[in-house]
């Protein structure tokens, strides 16, 4: 299984760099099997059926950014922080120039927050933060940007209105440093709408990490090696999942991130288990779903790991026509962009 398997030419407009407005007005690309149609998020409460269940996954995306200052007697340079993951003591985050910092230098962010490097990679760093808890969450809010994925932040800098658009409406745990995009088209409206239909909710946490915009290096697809992200399936969350297959309702997660969440604590029964830990789950074409009927979701980049999921969910001469289509009728591609329900038998 080759790399250049998952390729395709995408033209460099259909690149979205801001969300459609209201979020339910995206375009959604519905693929029953092999019929393809043109819809509308907010069609969604004519597809969806009473008794389905979406699964959403509630982690909040971090203002992980931070643009800050080392000095050394007179000099001053400036850094730029991109937080990953909390340790121990501190976080771990990348830096530019990473090279130049010291052990036990501090970095100034703004009059609140500062940080002094812990430790040192050849990679990456952790910073140990003056602020814990609630202080460091408000500094943090104050002096960081939205971590906007690589493609649009080389096109236009983070601003405030990011803030909103980069953030689910149902964010409740902090952690992630990229947000689950596909639920980025829900707002409360269609989501009561959803509910008053008979359509039922489950929440799950999976904190989306840098690595999720890491490419794949390796031709033979089958020995890349994922990065790992911290989750949580509660009991609650478990039961209602299972309850909604034995009653034969569609389990259908929102994004690709709960998808492999639900995957993860799941047994080769299909029945989930409460579940917490990192996972590093890799899904390609072979891959046997085991709780997954459908998946909605943005349109992915090529040659990424996201790619071989939905083309494993779908199989790939169909994602290849389902992508081809998305490209002739001008759908906006990526984490800004429309979206799409794949359902892989209707």
């Amino acid at each position: 299984m080759k790399l250049s398997d998952f390729d395709f030419d995408l033209p460099e407009g259909l690149i979205a760099t801001r969300p459609a407005r209201p979020r339910t007005s995206a375009r959604l690309l519905l693929a029953e099997g092999d019929r393809i149609s043109d819809r509308h998020v907010h069609d969604l409460l004519d597809i969806f059926r009473p008794g389905d269940r979406l699964v959403l996954n509630n982690t909040k995306v971090l203002p992980a950014r931070l643009l800050g200052t080392r000095q050394r007697e007179d000099a001053v340079a400036k850094v730029e922080i991109t937080l990953l993951e909390p340790r121990a003591v501190g976080w771990r985050a990348l830096a530019k120039p990473l090279r130049k910092l010291q052990l036990g230098e501090v970095i100034r962010f703004s009059d609140r927050l500062s940080a002094s490097v812990a430790e040192k990679t050849e990679t990456d760093l952790t910073l140990a933060f003056e602020l814990t808890g609630d202080d460091f969450d408000a500094a943090l809010a104050e002096a960081g940007v939205m971590p906007l994925p690589p493609y649009i932040a080389a096109k236009r800098a983070a601003d405030d209105q990011d803030r909103t658009d980069y953030q689910t409406v149902f964010a409740r745990h902090s952690g992630a440093v990229a947000a689950p995009t596909a639920s980025l088209h829900f707002d409360e409206q269609l989501l009561q709408a959803l509910a008053d239909k008979g359509v039922d909710f489950t929440e799950v946490t999976l904190h989306v990490g840098a690595g999720t915009f890491l490419p794949v290096k390796v031709e033979d697809v089958t020995t890349h090696r994922m990065h790992a992200e911290w989750g949580r399936v509660t009991a609650a969350a478990a039961a209602e999942i299972n309850a909604t297959r034995r009653a034969g309702g569609r389990v259908i997660p929102v994004g690709t991130t709960a998808l492999r969440l639900i995957e993860s604590a799941a047994g080769a029964d299909g029945v989930l288990h409460p579940w917490e830990g990192e996972t590093d789950i890799f899904i390609y074409p072979g891959y046997r779903f085991r709780v997954t009927d459908a998946l909605m979701t943005n349109f992915h980049l090529p040659k990424s790991t996201l790619m071989m999921l939905v083309s494993a969910l779908m199989g790939e001469e169909r994602i290849r026509s389902i992508y081809g289509h998305a490209i002739r009728e001008g759908y906006r591609f990526f984490s800004y962009g429309d979206s799409s329900l794949l359902i892989p038998d209707a």
